[in-house]
């Protein structure tokens, strides 16, 4: 088996076509690199919006049950109050 390039230098002069093979290389490298780099950034804020809307939707449960069990509070009656009276008269 035959090497391509006798040298390393051979090898990365390109035949001629250096400038253009290493920056398409260079090119390339760039835009996997940009691209692995840009999912890593949404990765991470899809994560965080995750987070915030499970946190603000356990805050509204959170409420609607305190909100629930005060009404359910407030119907009782209080004390001297007609309905309780008639309760302890029973």
């Amino acid at each position: 088996m035959n090497a391509a390039f006798p040298t390393w230098q051979a090898f990365f002069a390109m035949g001629g076509y250096a400038f253009y093979v290493w920056l398409s290389v260079i090119v390339t490298l760039v835009s996997l690199f940009g691209i692995i780099i840009h999912t890593v950034w949404y990765r991470r804020q899809l994560l965080a919006e995750i987070r915030r809307r499970q946190s603000r939707e356990q805050r509204i449960r959170q409420s609607e049950k305190q909100a629930s069990a005060a009404h359910n509070n407030s119907k009782r009656a209080a004390p001297g109050s007609p309905d309780s009276t008639r309760e302890k008269l029973s």
